[in-house]
């Protein structure tokens, strides 16, 4: 899936599915309950054991169908790892301009985190895709409604806290796309090997935010 398609995938779904903590063994047993389930774009964050072999391989069996990416992407070296295991695009939790210049450059679509108004102008100007608004859980919608205030015509993702019960507030207020983790990929239903819980899910979460 390249670029434009892959960003098509986000526009359509607003969804991005973030694993961290899954066990290599079960990487593309989720990778395809997520798929069956309706959700298309995922996130490996590189603090989960065997990340860059896990975005490889997720991306040899699923790239033609999923749009594969690198989170927790904290500086140029953890960005150039990932891009050479396969990683399509990258999110960062925080701003880190050379980062974000150098995704630009390569034509790597870039999600920085970002929290404060200071920090979103400058990810924005240094070319992020979109902005990351983080901790969005701590953080609450009414924060990010705020922000978007002086700030609408800059593209913004809430991460973290999204759930089926407000999936369709984050969307009513204009985020450009959602970041959502634990509350999708369940580690205890992987471990015990029910990875159609996820599917599930993924089917409520779509429903909820088109609802």
């Amino acid at each position: 899936m390249n670029r434009e398609q892959g960003l098509q995938e986000i526009e359509r779904t607003r969804i991005v599915a973030i694993v961290r903590g899954v066990q290599e063994a079960h990487i593309l047993s989720v990778a395809e309950a997520l798929h069956q389930g309706g959700i298309t774009v995922m996130e490996v964050t590189l603090n989960t054991p065997d990340a860059l072999t896990m975005i490889s391989n997720l991306q040899k069996q699923w790239g033609d169908h999923m749009f594969i990416g690198a989170g927790t992407v904290l500086d140029l070296e953890d960005a150039k790892q990932a891009i050479a295991a396969g990683a399509a695009f990258l999110v960062t939790p925080n701003l880190d301009e050379e980062v974000i210049r150098w995704s630009k450059q390569e034509g790597i679509p870039i999600f920085p985190g970002a929290m404060t108004p200071t920090e979103v102008v400058k990810a924005w100007k240094a070319g992020a895709t979109a902005v990351k608004i983080f901790p969005s859980a701590s953080l609450g919608l009414p924060y990010i409604k705020e922000l978007m205030g002086p700030l609408d015509h800059i593209p913004m993702m809430a991460v973290g806290g999204v759930t089926e019960g407000n999936i369709k507030q984050f969307l009513s207020i204009g985020c450009y796309g959602l970041g959502i983790g634990g509350s999708l990929i369940n580690l205890k239903e992987i471990e015990a090997g029910n990875f159609g819980w996820i599917t599930e899910k993924a089917v409520q979460l779509l429903a909820a935010s088109r609802a």
